[in-house]
């Protein structure tokens, strides 16, 4: 609601659905949560990109704010389960070891509200935020119940569009994966022209894919457009020393990952 206020919202019980609407032209944009500030990753977008003909076209940082909900007229101390996303649980979780509340995760947030409304159960709660409780009919027990008071979560952008977008100047990251050809020191080697032209390298992870154990694949984020000049000196390196590269897209950088 926050990027696209007058949209039409489409549900989807998985990431991977949530992509396929786009891909069969039913939606124009998936929204995918991929890390949080205080739970880490959620889900391994490297993995789900390549699978589609889909682009990151940007990202936005929403600041996460969960509520204890349940039935009508329930009180804290009435509470013995609560049922959530195993993010959103382990963002609460101080809230829920002082309280003694149990955690039972759920397929998502909204589904939790879902299931409390229908259970009826003053004994269950669920863990989400005040606009999915209004919605189902539920009321909040407790406020703002997350470990971190800047609770933030990094959603990314998924369109068709495969046009990079121009540099004007902003900040942008790039994001792609990459696998290095199999030799001593590959990733040492093929990351070392970003250091040497001074490109800023914001994430990057390993993983494994179709069981090979030899030769390593890496998500990376880096902090620079394609077109610049340091970008390519880089860039050129990273090829030298790689078996395949994955553009995933580029797009402006939120300012508030700088805050």
């Amino acid at each position: 609601m926050e990027l696209f206020p007058q949209a039409e919202y489409l549900a989807s019980e998985t990431f991977e659905q949530a992509m396929e609407l786009v891909d069969r032209g039913e939606a124009d944009y998936a929204i995918i949560p991929v890390e949080n500030s205080n739970a880490g990753r959620v889900t391994d977008v490297h993995f789900l990109l390549p699978q589609t003909d889909l682009t990151i076209i940007g990202e936005h940082f929403l600041r996460v704010e969960h509520q204890l909900l349940g039935i009508a007229g329930t009180t804290l101390a009435e509470i013995e389960a609560a049922s959530s996303h195993p993010q959103a649980l382990a963002q609460c979780s101080n809230f829920l070891k002082a309280h003694q509340i149990k955690a039972i995760s759920r397929i998502d947030t909204a589904k939790s509200c879902e299931r409390i409304a229908e259970l009826q159960d003053r004994h269950r709660a669920a863990i989400a935020s005040s606009l999915a409780g209004k919605i189902y009919g539920l009321e909040v027990i407790a406020t703002n119940i997350e470990n971190d008071s800047n609770n933030t979560t990094r959603f990314l952008v998924m369109g068709k569009e495969k046009s990079i977008p121009r540099d004007d100047g902003s900040k942008f990251i790039t994001s792609l994966v990459f696998r290095v050809k199999n030799i001593p020191a590959a990733l040492y080697k093929s990351l070392g022209g970003f250091a040497t032209n001074g490109v800023n390298i914001t994430k990057l992870e390993s993983y494994v894919i179709g069981g090979n154990f030899i030769s390593a694949q890496f998500y990376i984020e880096i902090e620079a457009h394609p077109e610049a000049p340091a970008f390519q000196r880089a860039y050129e390196e990273l090829k030298f020393y790689s078996e395949s590269i994955h553009f995933l897209g580029t797009y402006k950088a939120d300012p508030r990952r700088y805050l």
